[in-house]
């Protein structure tokens, strides 16, 4: 089911009651960006802690919005799952949404757009009304869905003898009434352009936000960090400044989480699965027939007839569909793990309780993308990071280097991130011993370019400022000590003179 802005309120109450019954929820969000540029080094980053990164993602998420949101509902039968719905939607930072199955604009543009159609309605109503008489009609057209609500409340406002009513088909019809005629539609029962109505319009996904914070049902994503910032900043509140207070938030909208791509990285370790990056190719290997062919209990997935079109064609990146592989990838998933669990057969419809407690080591983990951690802990305590060895580079003979050149310069032959240690230094990092080898061995007799081990004793800045500072301090502190014994020789020797 595709919801766009005309029927969103239509199908609301469909969509809160599938919430309410589903065993969970998967879902997935695609944005208008995902790095921001501004300011520099803004990528994610080896060196990254997760309060590091969560400061970079933070400014990168009040940059961007929201262009789709899928979600798919999972039920508690897991034989077939005709509950698939997709939100697609553009977001204000008013809450004044609009939904749209092709349309993606950068916010300042919606935002500009809806001042123009409003001014231009008020334009076209001000000078038809001052010649108008009683009863007197005029079509405004080309109004999007919010749009003709928006229109309706100004001018309801702004003007007492004018009354006004949708025709559909973006179009709204604005007619001149008497005041006491004014005064009994107001009162009427079966005017669409309530206060009620129009709020409910300008919460838009809000309004499901808020029923799935209510539920309290688990909430699975893929690689979900930016997914749950999005979440918290769009439709709670602005993301805060902690690190921490953004965890304690997450964790007490959505008590259980799951990420499949902290899942699946466990199951490279535990089963016979074939190491594949992006979602769709996880996907297909839990699909194929070479992890358990003769199951009888593995979980089948059917498709609802309005979403067929998932089955014939590919559509990675599309919220709707990412969310559905994502749901898949989760129960085929646990279902892999729990036949791995148990020497006995699997029983056929295994409950979600069951999937949960093999699932139970990787709650609330959400990974954490090439980082100091593998990933994040909304529930508790983060793991303290660990990195491969550090290697420093130590520039001889050209001088201004800065971090993106030397980045280029080993970027050529294998990944590193890069960070400047001191002035003619900088760290490198990588998460593969075979680079590190590497790079030792193809810059060991490089003319300007020095490569090792990074030690802390050696290489840190704090540590070389501390023991050059303790160099200083023993020198006066020997002259110290031997001015001291000086003087006291000398007046020993004066007062032994004296008593002699």
């Amino acid at each position: 089911m595709e919801v766009g802005a005309a029927g969103f309120e239509r199908h609301l109450p469909l969509l809160r009651a599938r919430i309410r019954r589903a065993a969970f929820l998967a879902f997935d969000m695609e944005f208008t960006g995902l790095h921001s540029s501004c300011p520099e080094n803004n990528e994610p980053s080896l060196f990254d802690s997760p309060v590091e990164r969560y400061l970079k993602a933070r400014q990168s998420v009040q940059r961007f919005t929201v262009t789709q949101l899928g979600m798919w509902c999972i039920h508690t039968t897991f034989i077939s799952f005709p509950q698939h719905w997709a939100l697609w939607m553009l977001n204000s930072p008013s809450l004044h949404l609009a939904f749209s199955s092709c349309l993606i604009m950068a916010l300042t543009i919606i935002s500009d757009l809806d001042r123009d159609v409003l001014k231009k309605a008020i334009d076209e109503v001000t000078c038809w009304i001052a010649a108008a008489e009683e009863d007197d009609t005029m079509v405004l057209q080309d109004l999007s869905g919010y749009q003709m609500f928006e229109v309706q409340l100004v001018l309801r406002q702004a003007l007492q003898n004018v009354w006004t009513q949708p025709l559909g088909d973006k179009k709204v019809m604005v007619k001149k009434v008497s005041l006491r005629h004014r005064q009994l539609l107001e009162n009427s029962l079966y005017d669409c352009c309530q206060k009620e109505l129009i709020l409910l319009s300008a919460r838009g996904f809000t309004n499901l936000f808020q029923t799935l914070v209510k539920a309290k049902k688990p909430l699975v994503g893929h690689n979900m960090l930016m997914d749950l910032m999005h979440l918290h900043d769009k439709f709670y509140k602005p993301l805060p400044e902690s690190y921490e207070d953004f965890k304690r938030n997450i964790h007490i909208l959505f008590p259980v989480l799951i990420d499949t791509k902290t899942v699946t990285k466990s199951i490279w370790k535990k089963c016979p699965f074939p190491r594949v990056s992006s979602l769709l190719e996880v996907y297909e290997v839990l699909c194929s027939s070479n992890l358990n062919p003769t199951d009888p209990a593995s979980p089948v997935i059917t498709l609802a007839s309005d979403c067929s079109r998932y089955a014939e064609k590919k559509s990675p990146h599309e919220a709707g569909y990412d969310a559905f592989l994502c749901g898949s990838v989760l129960l085929k998933s646990a279902h892999l793990l729990l036949c791995r669990s148990t020497d006995d057969a699997v029983e056929a419809d295994p409950s979600f309780s069951q999937y949960l407690t093999v699932l139970a080591e990787y709650l609330n983990e959400v990974n954490f993308i090439r980082g100091g951690v593998s990933s994040i802990n909304f529930s508790g305590e983060d793991a303290s990071c660990q990195h491969l060895p550090l290697l420093v580079v130590h520039v001889k003979g050209r001088p201004g280097l800065n971090e993106r050149q030397i980045y280029q310069e080993f970027n050529a032959f294998c990944r590193f991130d890069v960070r400047r240690l001191s002035k003619n230094q900088f760290l490198l990092l990588s998460n593969k011993f075979k680079d590190i080898r590497r790079v030792l061995r193809e810059y060991k007799d490089h003319p300007h370019l020095r490569v090792s081990f990074y030690r802390r004793w050696k290489h840190s800045p704090s540590v070389n400022c501390l023991l050059q500072a303790n160099a200083v301090i023993k020198p006066t502190y020997e002259q110290e000590r031997t001015i001291s014994t000086v003087s006291g020789s000398k007046r020993c020797h004066s007062q032994y003179r004296s008593s002699c």
